[in-house]
């Protein structure tokens, strides 16, 4: 039994042919053979006319995370290069999605065992920030993570990708989309991929234009945009059984191969109602209004933002890991002599790593930190036991590993956002994953108080545990070696 290969909603608009087929077929030749439903979706944003003019100006897709949707973007980029000799911006939301993205495409590029395709290579740029793949046709491909200034420096592009569009705001979307009317090549087609909007996670672009896609859809009309979305209907959850597999099975096209039951089962009792029915079965729930529902005002966050050093003083670590157990995060806190404090995000890598490399970042710092807080279901009691001498770490202070309860998680956040109005705390400016994450946080209700929530809370959840385990924390080596 596999997923469903058809979406739930498909509006497509009407096309003479196709060059899909030979966008998937190009794929498979090079080793990656395309599910059905992905060669669906190809053929839709490759359709022509009877000129052979692509139909499509916009497409969108939206389906459950790890089904393999950016394996469609890829296959279109891939064909718009070596056939079309196109070029490409793909944007992301994130510097290291971004990056993500580069390294699949340039892995293709660079396979030794298909010469054919590495012979078209003019050049691949690794720099960071300037990453790009150009080839001897013309064809290229160039990447970066979305900010207010995206769209500086690209020109003559004849095709956008937006990763995780759910993120893409409207100021950003008018930036890039100057980017395609300054194209001087035939096609210009934007290209939005992602998941269904988060709470506090306005989703405004992706939302507006699915919105737009259905109405036409409704009226009859025959637009120029596409919308495929793979996701389950339901006026209030309660109503749905969200136990049934069969629900599983209809929003996500790639369980049965890439994903399991037994995974999507751990995610069904790991994440709440309203996680769980948007991240693995598709749920467009109703927009809520940022201004109820964010945590920390993006301008009161941004007027504590500062370019100095990082300062000396007592210094706390903070491990989260997140509800689904993907990632883990690891943030820092420092405290000067002054009492103002500095908080930063140091790493975020998948779980998929192991804990080893955190286990030994941390025990070689247990002289210079007096605690590390360590939040999360997933991994958090294996990567203690690293740290403890019995288990072979170094933390043997007796409060210097410390599980927050839900009142330590209210107390951080409150912690947190008194020292911002108070002007106690700052961050390093040129931390974007960091601002992302605190000016989209949202309030999660807890122990009837409030936690940080949110898609992409968790650099700002481990960034307030670890100013309040700093903050709290008796013991602090940094002044016992200056006594000493």
């Amino acid at each position: 039994m596999i997923g469903s290969q058809t979406p739930r909603i498909q509006i497509e608009p009407d096309r003479s042919g196709t060059d899909g087929e030979g966008a998937a077929l190009l794929m498979s030749e090079y080793g990656v053979k395309l599910d059905e439903w992905q060669k669906l979706v190809l053929d839709s944003i490759l359709g022509t006319d009877s000129e052979g003019n692509y139909v499509t100006t916009s497409a969108g897709l939206s389906v459950p995370r790890q089904n393999g949707k950016n394996v469609v973007a890829e296959a279109r980029v891939f064909f718009e290069m070596i056939i079309n000799g196109g070029r490409v911006l793909w944007t992301s939301h994130q510097v290291r999605t971004s990056k993500k993205a580069f390294r699949r495409l340039s892995n293709m590029f660079t396979d030794r065992r298909h010469p054919e395709i590495t012979q078209t290579v003019k050049r691949i740029r690794q720099q960071i920030g300037e990453e790009s793949i150009e080839l001897e046709n013309g064809g290229l491909v160039e990447f970066t993570a979305r900010s207010r200034q995206a769209a500086r420096g690209f020109d003559g592009i004849s095709l956008v990708i937006y990763d995780e569009a759910q993120e893409l705001t409207d100021e950003q979307a008018e930036a890039l989309m100057s980017v395609l009317s300054a194209s001087a090549t035939g096609t210009r087609q934007s290209f939005f991929l992602g998941t269904p909007p988060y709470i506090g996670c306005t989703g405004e672009v992706f939302r507006r234009f699915r919105q737009n896609c259905i109405v036409s859809a409704g009226k009859g009309e025959n637009t120029k945009n596409s919308w495929h979305e793979w996701s389950i209907a339901a006026e209030d959850l309660k109503d749905m059984d969200l136990s049934d597999r069969r629900l599983w099975y209809e929003s996500n096209p790639a369980l049965g191969t890439r994903l399991t039951e037994e995974f999507t089962e751990a995610e069904y009792k790991t994440l709440d109602m309203q996680g769980f029915a948007r991240e693995r079965l598709g749920y467009w729930a109703k927009p809520a209004t940022a201004e109820n529902v964010l945590a920390i005002d993006p301008a009161l966050w941004d007027s504590c933002a500062s370019e100095e050093p990082r300062p000396e003083g007592k210094t706390a670590y903070a491990v989260q890991f997140v509800p689904d157990g993907s990632e883990v995060v690891l943030a820092g806190a420092v405290i000067s002599t002054t009492g103002k404090a500095r908080i930063a995000l140091i790493d975020i890598q998948p779980t998929g790593r192991g804990l080893s490399w955190l286990a030994e970042w941390l025990n070689a710092r247990y002289k210079e930190a007096c605690v590390v807080v360590i939040d999360g279901k997933n991994g958090s009691d294996v990567l203690i036991e690293k740290l403890r001498p019995s288990g072979g770490g170094a933390w043997a202070y007796k409060d210097s590993i410390y599980k927050p309860k839900g009142q330590d998680i209210i107390t951080a956040a409150n912690m947190l956002i008194n020292d911002l109005n108070e002007k106690a705390v700052t961050w390093y400016i040129k931390q974007e994953e960091l601002r992302e994450s605190a000016i989209t946080a949202i309030k999660r209700p807890i122990y009837g108080g409030w936690g940080f929530g949110g898609q992409t809370s968790a650099p700002i959840q481990a960034c307030s545990l670890a100013l309040w385990g700093c903050r709290t924390s008796k013991r602090n080596p940094q002044r016992r070696m200056l006594i000493g």
